[in-house]
């Protein structure tokens, strides 16, 4: 058998014929040919006959290692003249515009950046990090379902950081999928426009339901600021405020006061001090996950009582409101009391929290009612948590949101060898 012909059968791949191979180095240089006569443009469907110049350079591409041996591709491309894009490289069929990756290279990255680690796949495929989140940016571009924003009626929105220096991202949910559907970078009401602009009038105006955080960013852009200003993309929606959110505040006044009395404490008295700081995570975790030495700890509270005892009894009680065994409108009732008695408790930090509280209460027993959180959003960007650490961080938004499309959103990898001959 020819060698030609052998490595024909071997890269598989529509639309070539392999017109001769060379070896320099660790690399073998397939050199091949396009089958069709026509011309297509990269970008869209236009295709003519006429080509308006022939490159002269060739182009190369990298395909799937055989064993130890780079495969590069290597062809001379003519120039198509496309009455929208004008003067363009031609398309081939093998490789997405603009890369210099076959398409089975660049699945089989993206499906291992969202199944290994960083160290890994650059050593497995012997390029870099940078260059893995390129291939994820060109992979979702092009297999992102465009549909994926029909039909959506009850939506989560979560921000998440993907960078230090409060890099946040924006992921909206489609809470009946199960899927991440749409993502950008920021955290502010125009990210949220951005997501009604792609979404259009007629399918936001189908919304029932969105989940969110108690920021009042995204909530403005659903609903509308509250002095009528300015109009909201979808005031039909009910929103809700995630009981998980509502907890997390809570608990964040408690640590508070924890701090302040510790700093009080420190000037009086630094030994006792010290042994203080370390009770942090016994006020802040749940009671149920206590070790003995954290709830013999706890017990030394409640026999000492003040301030601090009074703070954590307030932050328990709200946590057992969202226990998830009380009707709404036993967890109506225990919400008002509660946020009664927070407000009449005297300390500053839960008077701050229970006005916040207060504001956000009937989002916050929307969501009990209608069922409809951001947990499943919560356990999502769990996942996308997963992913930064695992990629030891992004050089853009673009790389990252890539990487987590790939990993969470409604797109399918197919593998070379999962494709039908």
């Amino acid at each position: 058998m020819r060698a030609t012909t052998l490595l024909n059968r071997l890269l598989a791949l529509a639309g070539i014929r392999v017109l001769g191979v060379s070896v320099a180095g660790d690399t073998v240089v397939v050199d091949v040919g396009l089958r069709r006569r026509k011309l297509v443009c990269p970008l869209c469907e236009f295709s003519t006959s006429n080509r308006h110049d022939t490159r002269r350079v060739e182009s190369s591409w990298r395909h799937l290692d055989l064993g130890r041996w780079r495969v590069l591709l290597r062809a001379r491309l003519r120039r198509v003249c496309c009455p929208t894009h004008g003067v363009r490289v031609e398309g081939v069929p093998f490789a997405r515009h603009r890369s210099g990756f076959t398409r089975d290279f660049e699945d089989l990255a993206a499906y291992l950046a969202t199944k290994t680690d960083k160290t890994a796949i650059c050593r497995l495929l012997r390029i870099d990090w940078d260059t893995v989140g390129r291939i994820g940016e060109r992979v979702v571009a092009d297999g992102l379902d465009p549909d994926r924003l029909d039909g959506l009626v009850e939506i989560g929105v979560d921000e998440v950081s993907w960078k230090r220096q409060h890099n946040y991202i924006t992921l909206v949910t489609d809470h009946r999928r199960g899927r991440i559907v749409w993502g950008a970078e920021g955290k502010d009401t125009a990210t949220m426009n951005a997501f009604f602009a792609d979404l259009g009038a007629k399918r936001a105006a189908q919304l029932e339901a969105v989940s969110m955080d108690m920021g009042p960013a995204y909530a403005k852009s659903v609903a509308g600021s509250k002095d009528g200003k300015t109009k909201g993309h979808a005031p039909q929606a009910t929103i809700c405020i995630d009981p998980y959110h509502a907890v997390a505040k809570v608990t964040e006044a408690l640590d508070k006061v924890r701090r302040k009395e510790w700093n009080k404490l420190r000037k009086i008295d630094p030994d006792k001090a010290r042994k203080f700081k370390g009770a942090r995570w016994v006020l802040l975790k749940r009671a149920t996950k206590l070790t003995d030495d954290q709830q013999a700890t706890l017990r030394k509270f409640r026999r000492r009582g003040g301030i601090i005892w009074r703070a954590y009894r307030l932050s328990e009680a709200f946590r057992a409101i969202f226990a998830g065994d009380l009707s709404a409108d036993q967890t109506e009732e225990l919400l008002d009391r509660w946020i009664s008695k927070a407000s009449r408790s005297g300390i500053d930090e839960f008077v701050k929290v229970a006005r916040t509280i207060r504001t956000h209460r009937d989002g916050i027993l929307a969501a009990i009612g209608l069922g409809i959180n951001n947990g499943r959003a919560e356990g999502l960007n769990n996942i996308v948590r997963l992913i930064t650490r695992r990629a030891f961080g992004f050089h853009s938004a673009g790389a990252a949101l890539g990487l987590i499309m790939l990993t969470c959103g409604p797109i399918k990898l197919v593998l070379p060898h999962e494709r039908s001959p």
